[in-house]
């Protein structure tokens, strides 16, 4: 029995080293060279190849796609899904449901999508799909395509699906879609097939209700057949400039416009997650060459008002230091173009590109371009599934756009984030908040998706210079693009990337401040002689500055860190004692007699209660 066992043994050793093996050789070959804290990372790849023609009469396209699809993962796929976004502008959808039984729906939505006819409705029909030449079964459930495979596909293989479809452009509801308010022609945006994710959470597909995405990066090849009159501009670069014209060509060349009513417009866009394009027949197209070799494009109606044309001129040199600053503070644009696009119904970011809408005061205009070219780094490059992790998105984005408006137009702001502070205690005062943590889908109110999104997000970096100091945050913030630019980080790889550049433990801040409701609330509870006791009255602990002015007109700044930080800020203040997170209070001794003491002079925390933050002794 003892010899058995003994080779049963072996045998068992030798099948798990063959299986290791196997999976080893399998990373080796199809997964990027990367360990992100001890685990092999991989993420799925795309090639599209698409060739659209499109009939501006009747705003309609059809389309032939061919992608092929790398599956990286350590796992063999059954099915796959695509995104259909376009069916959700349909009487009846998800999305026409969900806002007109949402608490407060967005103005730009309503019930326009229940009131649309046939004609206007929006739609994307796959005819035929096939997989390495072979038809497949599939089934379109509202936005998502579910596609049964024939043969799995295994671990480090690529696949080739050939589809041909057949879709109609919506009336402009919300980002997508045509005649728009400012009577922008097309803005097409999650307009064609597009594969779902499938990461180390398992398949993303969501049903489409106008909030966030998530995709697969990849590398788009696309040609659009349209009428010859459109300009068009988006993702992507133009590949046949002396055949379209229009801004393109270089004038040093020959233009070699074809005949006939269309043109062809030829576009690629290499290490990407999505492809948008708009055209109208009254853009104006400039280019600002940048130093750096950047190409800045901007596209907008010549029959503007002239008081927005000179707006947009204007917002070109602008735009150019946009781009130095988000270079130089978070990491290196990778691309050689962006483009700046009249379109879309308020502001949307999309890959080397945005659509925003171009009827607006100077100010305006150049705040939509700054938050939605952040976006480009929070987003784009740092591709965070934004379905669940939506304020990683807008709040980083909305943190950095704070910062760069305020240096650019010498705003001179002390806290550009004020706007945060107050949108989020408003929310919490009112009972409205919901968890960071909650599907961006799946927030009861917009107010709720909104403020946690922009404001919260936005505090949980600001909110990090007051932790661990505002050298530290940027440096941070460096690193974080540095180590998961062209990657989907999540919250723990944000965390760590501050982590490691401060020295100061973090998982007490992301967990309180994303994955809970509770709440900031210090207070001065007494003064006696020389001894300070201060309190802790909310749930969420922190570090506390404290600021005590003597009754000799001196002063003098205090650090307290909390104990679970293992560290304390670099800072010019004396740093005391740490405060452990369960004791209610805290008592420290000074030297002097006391004429006031004040927590947090920044303004960086996000104390909710800042009446009981400074103590005066009359």
């Amino acid at each position: 029995m003892k010899k058995i066992h003994s080779l049963l043994l072996l045998a068992v050793i030798i099948i798990s080293c063959a299986q290791i093996k196997e999976v080893h050789t399998s990373s080796e070959k199809n997964i990027k060279a990367d360990i992100n804290f001890g685990n092999p990372y991989w993420q799925q790849h795309v090639d599209y190849t698409m060739d659209i023609d499109v009939d501006v009469n009747n705003y309609q396209y059809k389309g032939k796609q061919k992608l092929v699809y790398t599956n990286n993962s350590p796992d063999e796929l059954n099915k796959v899904f695509y995104h259909l976004y376009f069916n959700a502008f349909q009487p009846g959808s998800q999305m026409d449901v969900r806002s007109l039984n949402i608490k407060d729906p967005d103005r730009r939505v309503k019930d326009r999508i229940s009131k649309l006819m046939p004609n206007e409705i929006g739609y994307i029909k796959v005819s035929t799909l096939k997989q390495d030449g072979a038809a497949v079964n599939f089934n379109t459930v509202g936005t998502i395509l579910e596609v049964t495979l024939n043969t799995p596909i295994k671990s480090g293989e690529s696949v080739t699906f050939d589809m041909v479809f057949d879709a109609q452009v919506p009336i402009q509801v919300r980002r997508s879609g045509r005649n728009s308010k400012e009577n922008v022609a097309l803005s097409m945006a999650q307009w064609y097939p597009k594969m779902a994710e499938y990461d180390f959470e398992g398949w993303h597909t969501p049903p489409y209700i106008a909030r966030e995405f998530h995709g697969v990066w990849g590398n788009f090849d696309v040609t659009l057949h349209i009428d010859k009159n459109y300009v068009v501009g988006g993702t992507g670069y133009m590949q046949n400039p002396q055949e379209v014209g229009h801004g393109y060509e270089d004038a040093s060349k020959e233009l070699k416009l074809p005949k006939g009513d269309k043109l062809t417009w030829h576009f690629k866009a290499p290490r990407v997650h999505d492809f948008m394009w708009a055209a109208d027949p009254a853009y104006i197209h400039d280019v600002l060459k940048m130093e750096n070799g950047i190409d800045l494009h901007f596209y907008y109606k010549k029959t503007l008002e002239e008081k927005y044309l000179k707006n947009w001129k204007d917002l070109q040199p602008k735009t150019a230091e946009l781009m130095t600053y988000f270079s130089e503070h978070v990491g290196e644009y990778p691309y050689k173009q962006y483009s700046v696009i009249q379109g879309g119904d308020g502001g949307m970011e999309y890959a080397m590109s945005t659509l925003i809408t171009g009827q607006r005061k100077f100010g305006s205009l150049f705040g939509v371009t700054a938050h939605e070219m952040a976006h480009t780094w929070f987003q784009f490059l740092l591709a965070t599934n934004e379905s669940l992790h939506p304020w990683m998105d807008e709040g980083f984005t909305s943190y950095i756009s704070n910062k760069a408006e305020n240096e650019i137009l010498k705003e001179n702001k002390e806290n550009p984030h004020a706007g945060s502070y107050r949108g989020y205690r408003a929310i919490v005062s009112r009972g409205f908040e919901e968890s960071l943590s909650t599907h961006a889908d799946r927030y009861d109110t917009n107010w709720g998706y909104g403020t946690a999104s922009y404001s919260k997000g936005n505090i949980f970096l600001a909110q990090l210079e007051y932790i661990i100091g505002a050298e530290n945050t940027a440096k941070g913030i460096k690193k974080y693009f540095t180590d998961f630019s062209f990657k989907h980080p999540t919250p723990n790889d944000v965390k760590r990337s501050m982590e490691k550049v401060s020295g100061i433990h973090l998982d007490w801040y992301l967990n309180e401040w994303t994955q809970t409701l509770h709440t900031i609330d210090y207070g001065i509870k007494s003064v006696e002689g020389n001894e300070i006791t201060l309190e802790r009255i909310g749930q969420m602990p922190m570090p506390i500055d404290v600021e005590v002015t003597y009754t000799d007109g001196t002063k003098q700044n205090y650090n307290i860190p909390l104990r679970m930080m293992r560290g304390a800020k670099p800072t010019s203040a004396t740093v005391i004692e740490d405060w452990g997170w369960a004791y209610p209070t805290y008592t420290f001794e000074v030297s002097k007699k006391v004429k006031s003491v004040t927590i947090d002079k920044s303004g960086l925390m996000a104390d909710m209660n800042l009446e009981n933050n400074r103590f005066t002794i009359e």
